[in-house]
């Protein structure tokens, strides 16, 4: 998966490292949308955001079935102001990048994720951002 830098206002990342929760919107097979409310974070260095989840969640089924294209979007918004990251995502249960994941999931929101034995992280490469009000 290649990964570009994200560019943000400086009030865009801050808003993205509180302990707010966001929607992440992925697709079902039939092409309907599936939208759930998550913690996530998001590396402007890199442009990867993250999710922890279970491999046997809705949403990182639906990654999976959508393959190599799959797309999704990850909505934060807090009264009028909102940002939403756009970009392909894969599933991963890799223990570097799933230790990774916990870390940064740990200082974001100051306690660790949840940590099922089917813990995968769902890996978004940014490439799209829109927002309001930042």
């Amino acid at each position: 998966m290649s990964r570009v830098t994200v560019e943000l206002h400086s009030a865009t990342g801050a808003f993205l490292t509180g302990p707010r929760t966001a929607t992440l919107t992925t697709l079902r097979p039939d092409g309907t949308p599936h939208v759930t409310p998550v913690r996530f974070t998001f590396e402007t260095a890199t442009g990867l955001a993250r999710v922890t989840t279970r491999a046997a969640a809705r949403k990182a089924r639906n990654v999976v079935a959508g393959g190599p294209t799959a797309r999704v979007a990850l909505c934060q918004a807090d009264g009028f102001r909102w940002v939403t990251l756009e970009g392909r995502a894969t599933v991963t249960d890799d223990p570097a990048r799933l230790a990774e994941a916990v870390r940064r999931y740990t200082l974001r929101y100051r306690a660790a994720p949840p940590t099922p034995p089917d813990l995968v992280v769902v890996e978004i490469a940014v490439d799209r951002v829109l927002g309001l009000n930042l």
